[in-house]
């Protein structure tokens, strides 16, 4: 059954903040500083860290905001336990400097996660510990609480689903956690309140060059199909694992000298009983070398990940039938209730862009995450690699490069200690109890602008209305996200803007009619719209069911 749709929403142009942009975008054809290709996490942030510079900035991104790799994350915003192994010590340091920025700035996404790690003797415990206290170390002085040894006792406490002959004691550290599509979307509004000109669902079609060097492109939007030409003295190509694409349109780059050597990591999602605790586990040995988490995340139960080399680069990865196999397997060694294939809910693939220096000896999970930045003859400038967790350095060093080599004004990055946009010197804990004068969880990932979303909902109660029985989210929700959140397919709302999709595909499905017929009447679309909407998203959604992966 399905929750009513409001018959008398208030009359908004579907996509509100989307046509300013693309007005702005299409009445400017000359005079950008800086040009911006992919809205990922990497082009995301370079476009607040130009923006915030004062250069005029412009970002286009072909699909939505965090279409590919930047939605389908682990959600941990972290310096990397496991790299501590292999001595890459700077590249660690680094990530929990940008870790604590992180809290400090976008609290309304980011918060402190307790993670256990089970030890059955000693000597597993002396050696987790020793690690720990230098990860500790090498953040300095930071909010999160330091790492503490836990007896048998303390780990049934926090973590009563694991296997008993699994631990005899065990170490808890913390780190932090993130929505990655929300911190997406306000990485986007940040940039556009700075000034930038910020857009989905525009294409570039092609690079333009005089005499060598790169001038600008010209795009297509994907709606209107219209095409328009762009003029700018600075272009960062920030395509993630799709980067070749755009560089082998450049005739200065050198084919073999870099490349991107993709690795698909996959994730579960199982419910809550699996680990119904606010602490995450995390499975130190699996067969291959690698770390398992078990994490909570909005109510249910995140596995991951895998890293297999793939070959082919898809915008929708599938699944392979072993990563699933992998996981179930090696989290059900620890867990008293073994998962099976039918407890899953979601399933969700990334591809990472790992950048191959052309070293075919080492494997993927080798392979180092740090980022890599090339700048052609031409002056395109790529940007390969790296990961959520250090995506503000990133975007800090590559608008540096650009500075230098368009000759722009030398302003120095701000974004160190910049705000994003719904941040509140309160943190709101996704995952605590709310209190009478906290805002519902739900809103949570709004931050500030949470206050908004709930007097639209009192100003109209339809809206204070939940879309679908099953969930908790709101027309009111749906309506802010539509005007100001540059949602424009029911895809962007349920994976990316809500992330029913990666909970639970099957109440996806549910909810995908009511939310499209919610955006055709404010969008003033018809029922053929609707239609081919649902039967889109319906296709998608079965993608992420555990019985149709590869």
């Amino acid at each position: 059954m399905e929750a009513s749709v409001p018959r008398h929403s208030p009359p908004i142009k579907l996509a509100n903040l989307r046509e300013k942009q693309l007005g702005q975008a299409l009445s400017s054809p000359d005079g950008w500083d800086v040009v911006i290709i992919g809205g990922g996490a990497t082009g995301l942030g370079a476009a607040v860290d130009s923006a915030a510079r004062g250069y005029r900035t412009l970002l286009l991104e072909a699909h939505d905001f965090a279409k590919g790799t930047s939605s389908r994350s682990t959600k941990l915003i972290h310096g990397g336990v496991r790299y501590l192994a292999s001595g890459q010590l700077s590249m660690v340091r680094h990530a929990l400097a940008e870790r604590e920025r992180l809290l400090k700035n976008a609290p309304h996404v980011v918060h402190t996660l307790e993670f256990v790690i089970p030890s059955p003797g000693t000597v597993d415990k002396l050696y987790y510990w020793t690690g720990l206290k230098l990860y500790d170390w090498l953040a300095g002085k930071s909010q999160v609480p330091p790492a503490r040894s836990l007896s048998r006792a303390e780990v049934n406490q926090r973590q009563p689903t694991l296997r008993p002959d699994r631990y005899g004691g065990g170490i808890l550290y913390c780190d932090a956690q993130f929505d990655d599509a929300r911190l997406a979307i306000s990485l986007a509004r940040t940039a556009i309140e700075l000034g930038a000109c910020v857009l989905n669902y525009v294409s570039v079609d092609k690079l333009l060059f005089d005499d060598g060097k790169v001038v600008g492109l010209e795009a297509t939007d994907q709606f209107t199909m219209q095409s328009f030409s762009i003029r700018s003295k600075a272009t960062i190509n920030a395509t993630g694992v799709f980067a070749e694409r755009i560089l082998t349109q450049d005739p200065s780059f050198e084919i073999g000298k870099v490349a991107v050597r993709p690795s698909q990591g996959i994730h579960l999602v199982l419910p809550q009983e699996f680990l119904p605790t606010q602490s995450a586990l995390l499975i130190p040995k699996t067969d291959d070398g690698r770390v398992l988490f078990a994490i909570p995340w909005l109510g249910k139960t995140l596995i991951g990940t895998t890293d297999v080399p793939v070959q082919s680069i898809q915008l929708e990865p599938r699944a392979q039938n072993s990563e699933i196999d992998y996981l179930l397997e090696h989290v059900g060694r620890y867990l008293m209730h073994t998962p099976k294939r039918e407890d899953v809910l979601s399933v969700f693939a990334g591809l990472r862009p790992l950048v191959d220096h052309r070293q075919s000896s080492s494997t993927t999970a080798s392979m180092s995450r740090e980022h890599h930045i090339l700048c052609n003859p031409s002056g395109l400038i790529s940007i390969i690699g790296g990961k959520w967790t250090t995506y503000r350095h990133m975007a800090e060093e590559v608008v540096d490069l650009a500075q230098q080599n368009a000759s722009l004004m030398q302003v120095a990055s701000t974004t160190a200690n910049l705000q994003l946009v719904g941040a509140s010197r309160t943190p709101v804990q996704p995952n605590s109890a709310p209190s009478l004068t906290s805002i519902p969880q739900r809103l949570a990932c709004f931050g500030t602008e949470a206050a908004s979303i709930l007097e639209l909902e009192a100003e109209d109660r339809q809206l204070a209305a939940v879309i679908h029985p099953e969930s908790e989210h709101t027309y009111g929700e749906l309506h802010w996200m539509l005007e100001h959140e540059m949602a424009v397919t029911i895809e962007d709302v349920l994976a990316r803007r809500w992330r029913l999709l990666l909970l639970d595909a099957r109440l996806a499905i549910k909810c995908a009619p009511p939310v499209a017929r919610f955006m055709a009447a404010c969008g003033q679309h018809d029922e053929n719209w609707v239609a081919q909407q649902v039967k889109e998203f319906e296709s998608l959604a079965r993608g992420y069911l555990p019985e149709n992966q590869n």
